[in-house]
């Protein structure tokens, strides 16, 4: 007797369910559900890994890493369903169902996403969210200063797993323990040792990613252009990362951490007129951000402009403060400002954990500060902001009662790698990053308040900041510079946004685009658009 193939099976029960009368249709998850177990090899029961609006555990699975509390509104869009695999041959599945199924998919790794890419669509509803949380492994091979990790693995994990088998090991990313490493590579991935080993996406030397067609590919099958593309281009366009094999580097086994606070009564502004002129150009070996706040001052009713420097140097407190001294004596380091740990020890101070915590915090996915409702812009500075021009930026910082202002330093080895060796363009010429931060506790009561403002302070810095194009930061993605709509995607629609995170990375990106993914399933608000290419 001839054997029917399974997937013929599966296509004739989906066209009875989908002629069943329209007073009762079979829900979407189903449809789902049944088309993962008719494609599983093994199956499970895809049940239990599915989540919908009437399981009791829905809104804390869709909640569990959503880092803006502004995309859990009640107003915005939710999820059909959720799906999170188990393994990753569930995967390539998840795309073939979705792809038969005409579902639009979203893809979480971490959650960190600024506009909630990851776990909202604006453009089209209804959507599934793949959430990669439960594929986290981590291999850490020190023989070959090598891991394999997991797209659904967290930064803190992997600084974790790499100091259980060696405290000289780490690998250059980012400071939020709490962020996924599988969308966090695919912007770049700049952190506190970039000076000296560039960004993480400059140390991947193979990954594992699912394409539109439901395939896995190694860095061998998917070519180099799409290898390229992954490592800067942003997520969400080109596949789904399974995993990344990562080049750890060499750390010491004691480092300097330090924090010094000055107010503009404290000459703040002559101390940040000159760390713009001194980090981008200091020693590889040390990483001070700055982070300007608004404070109550000592007058009653009255607030100032507080700095902070928060550093990192990669060496002994002395040999740091005769650096200080030789290089930047303005901010008056004293050793009693600093403190000697250990590697893993500094990860959770710049992360703001107390120094008493222990270092299994970072896999037990705990944050150092509360989720909050929030909106940042920002931006890339290339000349120093003069002086006198520090005043009115703090007029207007000070406008808005939880305003935040971060710089982050370049240089060293960021100047080093040619803009397009990754997708990833700000490189040599570039001082430092700007972020303007507003965030909020009560919901959408004072939204509009604060979006106007982080809004307005980034039109103050227009002057200072780079432009043709005004350059902007994949993973900060600021939907304000635009969006795609309704899967009508074009190069002329999506180029605003596209030249100012890429610059003429842009196009050769589109042109990845339109070879692996030319029907453009994996859309959201700012992927990277198809355009059709003569055969």
């Amino acid at each position: 007797m001839r054997l029917i193939p399974r997937s013929l099976l599966f296509l004739t029960s989906v066209f009875v369910l989908l002629s069943v009368s329209s007073t009762s249709p079979i829900p979407i998850p189903k449809l789902f559900t049944q088309c993962l177990e008719a494609n599983s090899q093994n199956p499970i029961p895809f049940s239990t890994t599915i989540f919908t609006p009437q399981n009791a555990s829905f809104t804390s699975v869709l909640e569990s890493t959503a880092y803006n509390l502004r995309y859990l509104l009640p107003s915005m869009p939710k999820p059909e369903f959720i799906f999170t695999p188990l393994e990753e041959s569930h995967v390539p599945i998840a795309v073939v169902c979705a792809n038969k199924l005409k579902i639009h998919m979203r893809v979480r790794s971490g959650g960190h996403d600024y506009e909630g890419t990851s776990y909202v669509s604006l453009i089209e509803q209804p959507f599934m969210i793949l959430d990669l949380a439960k594929l986290h492994a981590i291999k850490v091979d020190i023989a070959h200063n090598t891991a394999w990790v997991q797209a659904g693995a967290t930064l803190g994990e992997v600084y974790y797993r790499i100091s259980e088998k060696s405290p000289i090991h780490a690998f250059p990313a980012g400071i939020c323990p709490s962020v996924g490493v599988g969308g966090h590579i695919t912007g770049g991935g700049y952190g506190s040792i970039h000076r000296k080993y560039g960004l993480a996406a400059d140390k991947v030397i193979d990954a594992r990613i699912v394409d539109a067609n439901g395939k896995i590919l190694d860095r061998e099958a998917m070519g180099e252009d799409l290898f390229w593309a992954i490592r800067g281009g942003g997520g969400g366009s080109f596949g789904i990362i399974l995993s990344w094999k990562l080049n750890l580097v060499q750390v010491p086994p004691i480092v300097t951490v330090f924090t010094v606070n000055r107010t503009l009564k404290q000459n703040a502004n002559n101390i940040l007129h000159k760390w713009q002129q001194v980090l981008p150009n200091i020693d590889e070996d040390l990483f001070i951000m700055v982070h300007t706040t608004v404070t109550n001052s000592s007058t009653r009713g009255k607030t100032t402009i507080s700095t902070s420097y928060i550093a990192r140097f990669l060496g002994r407190v002395d040999r740091l403060l005769q650096l200080m001294e030789k290089k930047f004596p303005e901010l008056g380091l004293t050793k009693k400002d600093c403190l000697e740990t250990s590697w893993i020890k500094s990860v959770l101070y710049l992360a703001g954990f107390p120094n008493t915590t222990s270092p299994e915090v970072l896999i037990q996915g705990k944050l150092a500060i509360p989720k909050l409702y929030f909106k940042a812009k920002a931006d890339y500075v290339k000349q120093v902001i003069p002086k006198n021009a520090l005043n009115s930026l703090w007029k207007t910082l000070m406008q808005d009662d939880a305003a935040l202002m971060i710089w982050v330093p370049y240089g060293g080895m960021m100047s080093r790698i040619s803009e397009s060796a990754t997708p990833f363009p700000h490189r040599n010429g570039t001082l430092f990053l700007s972020q303007y931060v507003a965030t909020w506790s009560d919901g959408e009561k004072s939204m509009d308040k604060h979006m106007n403002w982080v809004r307005r302070f980034y039109d103050t810095m227009t002057p200072y900041v780079s432009s043709f194009p005004r350059e902007g930061y994949v993973n900060y993605r600021d939907l304000d510079l635009g969006m795609n709509q309704f899967n009508k995607s074009s190069f002329l629609r999506s180029s605003t946004w596209g030249f100012k995170y890429f610059k003429d990375n842009f196009i050769r990106l589109v042109l990845v685009k339109s070879k692996v993914d030319p029907s453009n399933f994996f859309r959201h608000e700012q992927s990277i658009p198809p355009v059709p290419i003569a055969k």
